[in-house]
């Protein structure tokens, strides 16, 4: 009986132990990205339905499996599935870790596998979950839903970032160019405009990025010229089989498709002009000074991409990506010109116009080797040129007013301006990763070069205009020649050139401490020149039949060569070759400047977890920085010439802090010292000048040296979902001797930049909210929204008296706003995306706002320079048909707003123009509307 009983009992155990079930655990990574984390991959036991997907961190498991053999399929869209058979034993837990690799799949598994690691919002999101630092990022994926064509339009849909109308300046929680930094893949980006410090974010297209991220709070892998942030732009890469797209769009602006559109002479469809090689004076003796017709105002872009991967021995692969772009634009503004200090000099109110022509080709290509799974090298080659074409008519009414008008200073004041400026841009980087059992190096190299030309500006002043609008062959109108300059032809050329690199070295000491060293360096050149040649009017009261036929009065029949020629005009320059006269003859450089920027930096930082909960990141650097400027310009007299320079090392110090509340939520916070650097065109003196504009750089800011900046930020971020967030900020600055913009309360009204204070401080708030509001049954979202905003108050106190080596600026108020901070900024868009069997369309509502902010600094009796709040609304139509096939429709600006700068004075705001925007001023831009074709091969 007793043997009976021992017997039951066993088989009872046995039949106990074999339907115990086992656990199958492990972690997914991506094989060609430097297996990091793989989250959303699929994990299926093969036959049955039972399967999970991987988390965030790319971990997973399936709990309750019966004792067995199985076949597990691991699977992502985009990569290779692999099969893998595993036994499952009663009661243990049993894990597989499995790195998975780009596939030779189906085209729209492989241009999947290009937008969802580092495109997709998904991942981006998992990104800023992770990120050691306070950061936030748009992808392609988002880019593309929300229509944003470049990475200006990109950052902008950020939280705490807005764009000027009519220029390529971003603020990041009101902190213009002058505070930021501009990267791409982390290497330092040159600038391609003499009066910006960073490079034109609307260069860059959509179709060659991955991504777009801002760090908004300092860690020591950053220049220290790190006030607002650092924008980094992500180059597109590929890794799968051969596959090509295509597009073809087409659209019109509301105000320019039923104008006769014209553009400078000597420009071709793409953006080139050809004469760079050719002396100025020449050029001007041998064309003509008419804009010529430019044809259908259609926009127009296409472009193709093309990409594919090698497979080698030893699991080595060589990926190859090219993409190719071409777009135009054509856009009309009519509107006010004016130029107004404490009392109006010149006005065109409502009679100025103009006619703007825009190109930009991009072509990218890459290289990517993956050695093994531990080592990666990448060879990127971009090539930007970018050029606009702007043709403007001021007074075309015959009642503009210059008040140094000769014969009428109430009306009939006119003048012509026919600029085209072209930017050739050359980033060429070489980056690698490596891995070696605890330690991880990351490295780049980057060789940058800039061509920044406006080639043959052509500018004319007509007085009596409305004389050319009577109709009456005895009444005609002059040409104003109050100096040589009024009517003129100017060249201007700048070249930058850089040389920077990074490298840094990860130690793993244990799973809860890591260090960084590292090194950021960067050599920057800049040579700058230009010439303006004059038309001296000889004949005074010479009659101008026709004032759209300049090409019978400026050519060489009409050249006064000799006195008493009987000639009409004569051409004088400033700078002339030594011999020779400054009459019709060519002449040197008017301005020069060259200057130069050194900075070498090492630093240490610890990434030290605590507990399951906390990552504290201290971390120092330390930075050299030279700079120094040499200069030859005509404005300051005997000041004119000399060479100014700066030299001074940082030690700057910074803290992060991530508290993980849960495994959804994060606590943030930041504390950093930072620094800022004067740029060349703040301190160069040369003077820039506009129609109603002038700017220019004060040598004097470089006597105190380079401005300390220390930097506070709190933020709560909760990932209720993986493509869902709620996040709350707050953060704090204090800038010791800030520089802004001041327009001077002089004669000529020169904006300059000058240290206007002690100190500015900057708080604020930000809320950003991504939520799904509607799923359908396969858990996919249908309607989702989305809101960023940003509340600011900034305050800075102002010097009474500057009294300058240069230049000199008081101040009647004590304190104001910073410059460029609006107090409040917002961004929404609504996304709805239904499904209908193989027709999948997606409908996107997008808004940005931001409210009233300076632009430029009075002084003396001047008030401030406001650029007008502009609210912005977008509607966005993609529609998928069938697998490869994209049609896309786009109404940009459905709200239309007015874009407008004014003076405030005493009397009521002034209608003005900002130095750093169009020639225009309250203006209304249009809808854009467009259709794009797209097909994936």
């Amino acid at each position: 009986m007793r043997h009976i009983f021992i017997l039951l009992f066993v088989f009872t155990a046995a039949i106990a132990q074999a339907q115990n079930p086992g656990t199958l655990v492990g972690k997914l990574t991506d094989k060609d990205f430097n297996n990091d984390p793989l989250p959303f991959a699929n994990v299926l036991i093969k036959g049955t339905i039972k399967g999970t997907t991987s988390d965030f961190d790319g971990l997973y498991s399936i709990e309750n499996i019966e004792p067995g053999t199985y076949t597990i399929v691991f699977s992502f869209v985009g990569y290779e599935t692999q099969e893998i058979e595993a036994t499952i034993e009663a009661g243990k837990i049993t894990e597989i870790n499995v790195p998975l690799s780009a596939s030779a799949a189906s085209l729209d598994e492989v241009v999947i596998t290009t937008t969802t690691k580092r495109e997709s919002e998904v991942a981006l999101l998992l990104e800023q979950k992770k990120a050691v630092e306070i950061k936030q990022s748009i992808g392609a994926e988002e880019l593309s839903r929300k229509g944003v064509g470049d990475a200006a339009g990109a950052v902008s849909k950020i939280s705490g970032v807005s764009k000027q109308e009519g220029s390529s300046n971003v603020y990041v929680r009101g902190l213009g160019d002058r505070y930021l930094n501009t990267t791409m893949n982390e290497l330092s980006l040159p600038s391609n405009d003499v009066n910006k410090k960073n490079i034109d974010l609307n260069l860059f297209s959509s179709d060659i990025i991955e991504n777009v991220s801002i760090s908004k709070a300092y860690s020591t892998g950053f220049y220290g010229d790190f006030s607002a942030g650092n924008v980094n732009i992500t180059s597109k890469n590929y890794s799968g089989d051969f596959y090509v797209d295509a597009f073809v769009g087409s659209g019109f602006n509301t105000n320019a498709v039923d104008k006769d559109f014209v553009r400078s002479e000597g420009t071709g469809y793409f953006g080139y002009y050809g004469r760079y090689e050719h002396n100025p004076f020449p050029v001007i003796l041998s064309h003509g000074f008419d804009p010529e017709t430019a044809g259908n105002p259609i926009n127009v872009g296409y472009g193709a991409s093309i990409g594919k991967s090698y497979d080698f021995k030893n699991d080595s692969r060589l990926s190859v990506f090219l993409t190719g772009s071409y777009e135009n634009e054509f856009q009309y503004r009519k509107g006010t010109n004016t130029d107004y200090t404490l009392v109006e000099k010149k006005a065109y109110i409502d009679s100025a116009e103009e006619y703007e022509f825009g190109t930009t080709s991009t072509v990218m290509g890459n290289l990517k080797y993956r050695i093994d799974e531990n080592n990666t090298l990448k060879f990127n080659s971009l090539f930007i040129n970018s050029s606009s074409d702007v043709v403007g008519y001021f007074g075309m009414d015959g009642n503009g007013r210059n008040r140094d008008a000769i014969l009428n200073t109430d009306k009939g004041f006119y003048q012509m301006n026919v600029q085209f400026d072209q930017t050739r841009i050359f980033v060429n980087q070489l980056l690698g990763n490596h891995k070696s059992d605890k330690f991880e190096v990351d490295w780049g190299f980057g060789v940058n070069t800039v061509f920044s030309d406006q080639p043959d500006r052509k500018r004319i002043s007509i007085e009596n205009y409305h004389f050319a609008l009577d109709n009456d062959s005895n009444t005609n109108p002059t040409f104003y020649s109050n100096v040589d300059f009024d009517n003129q032809r100017y060249f201007q050329n700048i070249e930058d050139e850089e040389y920077n690199g990074r490298a840094n070295i990860a130690y793993s000491a244990t799973e809860n401490l890591k260090f960084n060293l590292g090194y950021n360096g960067r050599s920057k050149e800049r040579n700058f020149e230009n010439i303006r040649y004059g038309y001296d009017i000889v004949d005074s009261d010479y009659a101008i039949a026709d004032v759209n036929n300049l090409n019978s009065v400026f050519n060489l029949n009409n050249l006064n060569i000799n006195q008493g020629s009987n000639g009409i005009y004569e051409i004088k320059v400033i700078n002339t070759i030594p011999g020779q006269s400054n009459t019709n003859r060519p002449g040197l450089p008017e301005n020069t400047y060259s200057g130069n920027l050194d900075i070498y930096a090492g630093y240490l930082n610890a990434e030290i977890k605590v507990g399951e909960k906390w990552l504290f990141v201290p971390g120092v650097r330390l930075e050299s920085v030279s700079q120094k400027i040499g200069f030859d310009v005509i404005n300051l007299g005997t000041q004119g010439e000399g060479e100014i320079g700066s030299h001074e090392n940082f030690l700057l110090p910074s803290l992060n802090v991530k508290y993980a509340l849960n495994e959804d939520q994060n606590l943030r916070f930041s504390a950093s010292q930072t620094v800022s650097i004067p740029e060349f065109k703040e301190v160069a003196p040369f003077v820039y000048e506009n129609i109603s504009t002038k700017i220019g750089g004060n040598p004097d800011l470089l006597d105190k040296g380079f401005s300390k900046i220390f930097n506070l930020d709190l933020k709560y971020e909760w990932f209720y979902s993986k493509s869902e967030i709620f996040s709350l900020g707050v953060f704090a600055k204090e800038i010791n001797d800030p520089v802004n913009l001041v327009v001077g309360a002089d004669a000529t009204g020169t904006q300059r930049f000058f240290r206007t204070g002690d100190k500015a401080t900057v708080y604020g708030v930000e809320l950003e909210v991504r939520k799904d509001i509607l799923k359908n049954a396969d858990d996919n979202t249908v309607l989702s929204a989305g809101l960023n905003a940003t509340y600011m108050h900034t305050e800075q106190d102002l010097y009474s008296q500057i009294d300058g080596d240069f230049y000199d600026v008081s101040f009647e108020k004590t304190k104001d706003e910073l410059q460029g901070a609006s107090p409040l900024l917002i961004n929404a868009d609504l996304s709805f995306s239904p499904k209908f069997e193989k027709y999948e369309p997606t409908a996107n509502l997008v808004f940005s706002y931001f409210s009233d902010r300076i632009d430029a600094l009075g002084s003396g009796q001047l008030g401030n320079i406001v650029e007008k709040s502009v609210p912005t609304l977008d509607f966005i139509w993609k529609n998928n048909i069938k697998k490869n096939f994209e049609v896309n429709l786009s109404i940009k600006n459905l709200l239309n707003p007015t874009i407008k700068y004014v003076r405030e004075t005493t009397l009521g705001d002034i209608v003005v123009n900002s130095a750093n925007g169009n020639g225009i001023s309250n203006y209304k831009r249009g809808m854009d509307i467009g259709l794009q074709l797209k097909y994936n091969f």
